[in-house]
């Protein structure tokens, strides 16, 4: 029986690259060119290579995306750049059964407290900064489109991330050359964990999904002090350092998954304490590979 087929952007990126080594690389036969193959903001780049693809992808997965975090090396066009990605590969929807959009919590406007947010309250407030404002113009198309879905992914944690501003990933990597851990402010945070979104994809790849957008988040939320104690316990260093550059609760930035699910009951997400432990081996395995130096200050 014929594999079917999945074409994913940002193969190389975090999420890319979780994807590629998750079940669904041995369940579907998973393209992901690399950018000068496919330059999704390029849109003859787009043109011309779903004119060279026969016969048509069952599935798209867009992951790729411009950057706007601090340690994103250009922040110019971030906006139209984004934009164009999109609706490039938007322009082909008669050549992919279905898409599925990487999206962001942020759709729900950052500057605000983002407080269990359901999807229904998208657009009471539009987003002004460039990575959010575009998460709403496309969120607003995929509303209305036949076959494309925004998973919108509030915070997400794994390997592969960057270390260097990720807190997670920098608080491990911290504990294992015994730098203190920085938060820069307490805040409430849903986590993800990385390995657990391929399955969430697959409910959406063989399903028929009811709506068009989807928070795709945990039940349980956790504050950032509470993420540095968790591991600190993990690397057997409790008493370990933490320093808190300011003092009070930050925004909130969590999501309701009752829409998620109350379709995909199913679904089982890894615990956070067990995730962090997951993780913490992970880093602890490959530290020759860690760069110290990015650690000594924060972005």
């Amino acid at each position: 029986m014929r594999k079917q087929t999945i074409l994913l952007t940002g193969g190389s990126g975090f999420i890319g690259r979780n994807i590629k080594e998750s079940f669904l690389a041995d369940k579907y036969e998973i393209i992901a060119p690399s950018s000068k193959e496919l330059n999704c903001a390029d849109k003859k780049s787009v043109d011309d290579f779903f004119a060279a693809t026969v016969p048509v992808f069952d599935y798209v997965i867009h992951s790729a995306t411009k950057p706007g975090h601090r340690n994103a090396p250009d922040h110019d066009n971030l906006f139209i750049t984004n934009c164009k990605m999109y609706y490039n590969l938007e322009q082909h929807k008669k050549q992919y059964g279905k898409m599925l959009i990487m999206g962001s919590g942020a759709i729900y406007d950052m500057r605000n407290n983002i407080s269990n947010v359901s999807e229904d309250e998208f657009g009471t407030t539009i987003p002004i900064d460039e990575h959010g404002f575009c998460k709403y113009i496309t969120g607003r198309d995929i509303l209305q489109s036949s076959n494309i879905y925004d998973l919108r992914i509030f915070g997400i944690f794994g390997k592969y991330e960057d270390y260097a501003i990720r807190f997670i990933s920098n608080a491990i990597c911290k504990t294992l050359f015994d730098l203190p851990i920085t938060v820069r402010q307490n805040r409430l945070f849903a986590y993800l964990y990385a390995p657990d979104l391929p399955a969430v994809i697959d409910c959406f790849l063989t399903g028929t999904p009811s709506y068009h957008a989807y928070n795709i988040t945990p039940d349980k939320m956790i504050t950032l002090l509470e993420v540095a104690d968790i591991v600190c316990e993990v690397a057997g260093k409790p008493n370990y350092p933490i320093k808190v550059a300011n003092e009070g609760m930050g925004l909130e930035y969590t999501g309701s998954n009752a829409r998620l699910f109350g379709e995909y009951s199913h679904l089982k997400l890894t615990p956070i304490r067990e995730a962090i432990k997951e993780l913490y081996l992970w880093y602890l395995s490959n530290k020759e590979n860690i760069n110290r130096d990015v650690l000594l200050f924060d972005k």
